[in-house]
């Protein structure tokens, strides 16, 4: 089990192997972790790692290795107010559909780590793939794919919010985050569902994905095998993407349900469905278009929506 608090992160460990370190207090010539404790009581082994910044931890090495760094920082931004006489979704002070769209992302930009280890009830996470350094597909001589998934994930933020639910963008800005970083950012919010964003420039409309789960080690106790961490939450995932699927073919936009080994989709705990936007007919321009991205973002809130009570049960 790992948990966070502000300034600490603890781990706890039943049935894994530890060799105990030589004193029961580590301490580090680093600012950002300066200490580490270790502790056994009742056949578990607890070690709390002390620091400066939030923290969190990320597994490697098909779950052997953990490593513990700082969660990434973002720059503020500025409170959600209630829609104002603009219309629905508008806020004071936010642009107009679209405008997000086209502007490359700018850096800086992930879950703060103030906002990690506050409890703030989010109902989705939406997760833009690539960013940073990862530019993804190269769309087009101009596009690439890390700036529409962000452009896509906002408008998305905006209506989902807009219908009521709370929404983190994991990555709200160009920046660069692994597949397990994703993951363990997105399961430590607890949401309701987990919507990750790609684009392609390949077929028109829309692909939906669920995980194909790897063949994986066995859960122990309330330790889920991080390979197969979705496999409680498939039915869930399958019901989310019926009811996007649904709302696609309400718009006319072509819709396709798939299943892969598309990660992190297998590591998330909670309903996980992945989006692939493609163009539209008009062609790869499409993909920024206002229009374009309101039809779809709007399509999976309305989804998600209505499946709001089924969703809450799962979590």
């Amino acid at each position: 089990m790992i948990a966070t608090e502000p300034g600490k992160l603890r781990m706890v460990f039943t049935h894994e192997p530890l060799v105990p370190p030589g004193s029961q207090t580590l301490t580090f010539d680093n600012k950002t972790i300066p200490s580490a404790s270790y502790a056994e009581s009742n056949g578990a082994a607890e070690i709390t790692v002390t620091g400066s910044a939030p923290l969190f931890a990320s597994f490697s090495n098909d779950g052997r290795t953990i490593t513990i760094a700082p969660a990434p920082q973002s720059t503020a931004q500025a409170p959600t107010q209630a829609p104002g006489p603009q219309g629905p979704g508008l806020q004071q002070g936010t642009s107009l559909p679209g405008s997000q769209a086209t502007a490359p992302a700018q850096p800086g930009s992930a879950i703060s780590g103030a906002n990690l280890n506050r409890l703030v009830p989010y109902f989705a996470v939406v997760d833009a793939s690539h960013g940073g350094d990862e530019r993804g597909a190269a769309l087009s001589d101009q596009l690439a794919e890390k700036d529409v998934t962000l452009g896509f994930a906002r408008r998305l933020r905006q209506e989902l919010e807009t219908r009521g639910l709370t929404t983190l963008v994991l990555r709200d800005g160009d920046t660069t985050l692994s597949l397990d970083q994703r993951a363990s950012l997105a399961n430590s919010t607890h949401p309701a569902i987990y919507i990750c964003v790609h684009a392609a420039s390949q077929g028109t409309g829309v692909r939906l994905y669920t995980a194909l789960l790897p063949a994986g080690g066995d859960n122990r106790g309330p330790f889920l095998d991080w390979e197969t961490a979705q496999s409680g939450f498939r039915s869930a995932s399958q019901i989310a993407e019926a009811s996007l699927a649904e709302e696609f073919g309400k718009r006319q936009v072509q819709v396709r349900a798939l299943i892969a080994p598309l990660r992190p989709l297998n590591n998330i705990t909670g309903a996980a469905v992945a989006i692939e936007v493609a163009p539209p007919e008009a062609g790869i321009s499409g993909l920024v278009s206002p229009e374009y991205q309101q039809l779809i973002a709007g399509s999976v809130a309305a989804g998600v929506a209505a499946v709001r009570e089924k969703l809450e049960v799962g979590r």
